[in-house]
């Protein structure tokens, strides 16, 4: 079996960014190791970590690095956390002081609203639409064949 298993975030802080996505997004801490050049390896994770993908927090070195933080996609939404509960996140999230830049949506793919990390890198909060069961019959090249 293959799977992304970390993606990395460039932050200015390990441990605001900790704090925020452990206590504002609920994530749990992973690992936080000490690496012997003064850095450290730091993972967080929606869940468990063996079925998701979990986020490398990386401080950022060098200028280079720094202009990135908080702009890893252009201004355009990178990250997208399932839910199965929109409400309860949404609301829990909002609580915790995380900053949504729209209402929420009710879409065909699910229910959604676009959040900023601490860092202004743009989010997505959605639970998935329920989807009925597909066939091979009914999605080949996208003709119903009898």
């Amino acid at each position: 079996m293959r799977r992304v298993a970390l993606v990395t975030l460039v932050v200015d802080d390990y441990d605001e960014a900790i704090r925020f996505y452990t206590e504002a997004l609920g994530f749990r801490l992973a690992e936080d190791t000490p690496r012997p050049d003064g850095s450290r390896w730091v993972v967080v994770a929606p869940d468990d970590g063996r079925t998701g993908t979990g986020l490398l927090l990386a401080r950022a070195k060098g200028e280079e690095q720094r202009a990135r933080v908080g702009d890893q996609t252009g201004g355009r939404v990178g990250f997208f956390l399932h839910t199965d509960d929109f409400a309860r996140d949404h609301a829990r999230m909002a609580a915790a002081g995380v900053v949504f830049l729209e209402e929420p949506r009710h879409e065909p793919y699910g229910s959604v609203a676009v959040f900023r990390d601490l860092y202004g890198n743009r989010w997505d909060l959605l639970q998935p639409a329920e989807r009925p069961l597909r066939t091979r019959e009914t999605t080949c090249r996208g003709t119903h064949r009898p």
